[in-house]
């Protein structure tokens, strides 16, 4: 679903039970995924929503206005089978995770990142099992490779639909650490982003309104709220 909005060509949007999950109907016809799998959605609630994504579409299908059915596509498509290199890209992340990187003045921005972020990395060591090393300079640091292996096998045990919408809020927060809390409940999607967003907001205050800096932020949380959604859906 990229490219140029393809015109509407369906008129009826219907869900059916079949083996696997629930398949979206259009006209009748059931819809595969893009690399051509049938669709196969996890539970009534989260297929609902989907419907109602391709439901609302109007002269034109935008798939920028349906995250939901991109996540479902993703978690089909993607996180199925061999997904090793997937949990690499995102072990990666950790190795250089937003909340690891503070700094040292001005005080009230250091204030701000230790309020938001030191309770989920705390909160990382304790139920994850995972400790990372905080630093307030720009030079890269080593994280314990203990650490690194309890998030991979964190990873492990997820299954399609959360590993997807992981891999969506690490991208869109800078940080697998952010991600996980939210999968796990720790915390919720406001939070997170506000806690991503952290130095951008600071700057903002400061300096003032970027309107391209802006409306790519803007973008970001909103990927992580339709995650957030995607996952109160399952």
């Amino acid at each position: 679903m990229s490219g140029k909005p393809r015109r509407r060509f369906y008129k009826v949007v219907a869900t059916e039970e079949e083996k696997g999950g629930i398949a979206l109907l259009l006209d009748g016809k059931p819809v595969r995924t893009p690399t051509g799998r049938p669709f196969r959605i996890a539970g009534r609630n989260l297929a609902q929503a989907i419907a109602a994504e391709w439901e609302a579409q109007a002269e034109r299908i935008r798939p920028e206005t349906m995250p939901l059915t991109q996540l479902a596509f993703t978690a089909q498509d993607r996180m199925q089978g061999e997904t090793k290199a997937i949990r690499d890209t995102l072990i990666r992340f950790a190795e250089t995770d937003l909340l690891c990187y503070r700094a040292d003045a001005p005080a009230e921005l250091a204030h701000r990142q230790t309020a938001h972020w030191q309770p989920v990395l705390d909160w990382a060591a304790l139920v994850l099992d995972a400790p990372l090393r905080v630093s307030t300079g720009i030079v890269p640091i080593d994280q314990p490779a203990d650490s690194l292996s309890a998030l991979a096998k964190r990873l492990e045990a997820l299954d399609p639909n959360r590993m997807a919408a992981l891999a969506s809020v690490t991208a869109a927060s800078g940080s697998l650490i952010l991600a996980l809390a939210l999968i796990e409940g720790m915390i919720e999607a406001e939070a997170a982003i506000a806690a991503a967003q952290l130095d951008e907001t600071y700057q903002r205050e400061q300096w003032g309104e970027d309107d391209e800096a802006t409306t790519r932020l803007v973008a970001l949380a909103e990927e992580i709220r339709a995650a957030a959604r995607f996952l109160a859906l399952l």
